[in-house]
């Protein structure tokens, strides 16, 4: 039913919106907001001026709205032969090269803006690089080049959490730095996995994603190992960054269960049974882990009880 003096929206300027949401990635923008709350309580030890937490927030995603927009842009000739990426916006021409190049510029320059005046120039700085490391060192100089491209690349979605730190404390600390260094780690057994269900894709695009170009039992290996490294990465927050029993509980169980299904994923392997709902099972869970990790990082300062 019409509502008088109200214009109804059309469809096509709803399909357009849509893909311009699309353009950014949501999924990914989601992800790195879940830790950068977090990092922000734990920075300030308690919960942050609400300006401060919505400035950050807001200057956050469109940081990475940014970087996914220049990614599907500059990436445009591959996710047309990928099965994943088919239904892209400039795959599909929802929306045109220029207005994706805009629009990611755009999105770039009020991200910064945002940082800056809403959070300090620091913050606004490290919304920069990220962009920076993910548009040109990931997408432009590694993604097509090694099979290493997310191991290095990857480090434009642990920025988050600089930014979040930086955004409170207005520098970067050492818990910061532990932080960023979970993320790093974190990044290849999350996504080698996908890349290992989604090989062909890659195979067909000729893009070097280790789940790709190496056999399973290599590619489960590496995962085993960086999942080691991320929950041993994760604890040294409790001596070093002063977290408190409640993150170290919830850091010590998620990531036992986290190293487990990795573990299975290797066994799969070496048996030759490993499926892509196998691989997938570890890429949703490394999901879970890194939620319940920053859930508890959150929560550890209301709770008190530090440990060293």
């Amino acid at each position: 039913m019409a509502v008088p003096g109200v214009q109804p929206v059309k469809s096509g300027a709803g399909r357009k919106l849509r893909a311009y949401v699309a353009l950014t990635k949501p999924r990914v923008i989601e992800l790195l907001l879940v830790t950068t709350l977090p990092t922000m309580i734990f920075a300030q030890g308690g919960f942050p001026p609400i300006g401060l937490v919505l400035a950050t927030l807001v200057g956050g995603a469109f940081a990475a709205g940014s970087a996914g927009a220049f990614n599907c842009y500059i990436d445009r000739d591959i996710d047309k032969v990928m099965h994943r990426t088919e239904n892209r916006p400039l795959v599909t021409g929802e929306v045109s090269p220029r207005e994706a190049l805009v629009f990611s510029w755009l999105l770039g320059v009020a991200a910064i803006a945002i940082l800056w005046f809403g959070a300090n120039p620091l913050a606004a700085a490290l919304g920069a690089a990220a962009i920076f490391l993910y548009v040109v060192v990931y997408t432009l100089i590694l993604k097509r080049r090694t099979a290493q491209n997310i191991v290095w690349g990857g480090a434009a979605g642990c920025m988050p959490v600089l930014i979040a730190w930086a955004a409170v404390t207005n520098t970067i600390e050492w818990p910061a730095v532990v932080l960023f260094l979970v993320i790093f780690l974190w990044t290849p057994p999350h996504y080698w996995p996908l890349s290992m269900k989604y090989s062909d894709d890659y195979n067909a695009a000729k893009v070097p994603m280790l789940g790709a170009v190496q056999g399973a039992n290599v590619v489960s290996v590496q995962v085993v190992l960086y999942a080691w490294a991320t929950v041993i990465c994760s604890l040294l927050l409790v001596p070093v960054g002063g977290a408190g029993w409640l993150y170290a509980i919830a850091g010590a169980v998620s990531g036992a269960w986290f190293i487990a299904e990795a573990h299975k994923l290797h066994s799969s392997a070496r048996r030759g049974t490993v499926t892509g709902k196998g691989a997938m099972k570890v890429f949703h869970g490394s999901i879970s882990y890194l939620t319940v990790l920053f859930i508890a990082l959150a929560i550890d300062p209301f709770v008190g009880g530090t440990l060293f």
